[in-house]
């Protein structure tokens, strides 16, 4: 009892809880353009897949061997300092037609954001029973701080990172519950991301074109989301980063639930698919008592189904914000 005491308190890390269940939405993993040929979505959906010839060539020089891993994350890329203007979150609403509701979404701009600038962009999920503040909020994540310090030490490109909510249920009333009907939602987080945020996030800011552009990552759902994005859509996302990955990615069971598993263990691969990452990263603590061993469990799989990837362990960490921490400042400095 002590046990599942301890890895509840640590899954609702980021956020409170509710139980109130409802009829999850269909999933639908293909574009919209696709589904509705002649569309106005169809040049939108397009133009994110699209880059010139010489972001091309750049981007083929990044490989996967090529990242060095910092296993624990420095204090000197996290910690605030004086001589350093940092980015700033702001709040916005956007309209989902995949759920039918107006969505809060909290986009960090980098230090001194230029419309006539084209900045990439990172869409950064978080965990379960979490919202669009979570990540930004959580004062011992140190958001801001780490892409601020990285951009000025010209260690990573300056991005727009954008912290969505991922809950995208169609009944104002559903709130999450660890079991399949109130998880649902998360699943039908894609439809919304890629047929209304994506969309949203190009018309409302300067964000340059293309899945050399575009990265995703993820913390413990938002990392088992992450990669059910990633391995469905990797003609929109070059970069996917997952950290401390939920169990559910494939069928399983945990301490809190039976999960029926988005995909089959042969279906993560990207045999026969026209894209594949330029970089797919798993990490998790190594006192991980919330998601265990199922970020390696994945980490197995693709390397039975030879994906490559780059799999690595935090030192001492548990579901929290140093494995987090970690998790950013490899990710932020491999992408664009």
């Amino acid at each position: 009892m002590k046990k599942l005491c301890s890895c509840i308190l640590a899954a609702l890390l980021l956020a409170g809880c509710g139980s109130n269940t409802n009829t999850p939405p269909t999933i639908d993993t293909k574009p919209t353009w696709e589904a509705e040929k002649g569309t106005a979505s169809q040049p939108e959906t397009e133009s994110r897949t699209e880059a010139t010839n010489e972001q091309q060539s750049k981007k083929e020089t990044i490989t996967m061997n090529g990242i060095n891993i910092m296993e624990d994350c420095p204090s000197s890329v996290y910690e605030k300092r004086n001589n350093v203007t940092y980015g700033t979150v702001v709040h916005q609403t956007y309209h989902s037609n995949t759920t039918g509701l107006d969505r809060g979404v909290n986009i960090l701009l980098p230090a001194n954001y230029d419309d006539s600038k084209e900045y990439p962009i990172l869409y950064l999920l978080h965990g379960i029973f979490g919202d669009e503040y979570s990540l930004s909020n959580d004062s011992e994540i140190k958001l801001v701080e780490i892409m601020g310090n990285l951009a000025v030490d010209g260690l990573a490109e300056e991005m727009i990172v954008v912290l969505p909510n991922m809950y995208a249920t169609t009944d104002p009333e559903q709130q999450p519950a660890f079991n399949s009907e109130s998880v649902a939602p998360y699943d039908n987080f894609i439809n919304d991301l890629v047929n209304d945020l994506m969309p949203f996030m190009e018309k409302n800011y300067s964000v340059l074109p293309g899945r050399e552009n575009t990265a995703i990552a993820g913390f413990s759902m938002g990392g088992r989301e992450t990669l059910f994005i990633g391995l469905n859509r990797p003609d929109l996302f070059a970069y996917v980063g997952a950290i401390a990955p939920a169990p559910g990615l494939t069928p399983g069971k945990d301490w809190a639930m039976t999960h029926p598993g988005q995909m089959q263990e042969e279906e993560l691969t990207f045999s026969g698919k026209d894209f594949e990452p330029l970089v797919l990263m798993i990490c998790c603590g190594t006192n991980d008592g919330t998601v265990g061993k199922f970020p390696e469990s994945y980490h197995n799989i693709f390397e039975k189904n030879q994906v490559s990837h780059v799999w690595y362990e935090v030192p001492g960490a548990d579901h929290d914000a140093q494995a987090i921490r970690s998790g950013l400042n490899n990710f932020v400095r491999a992408v664009f």
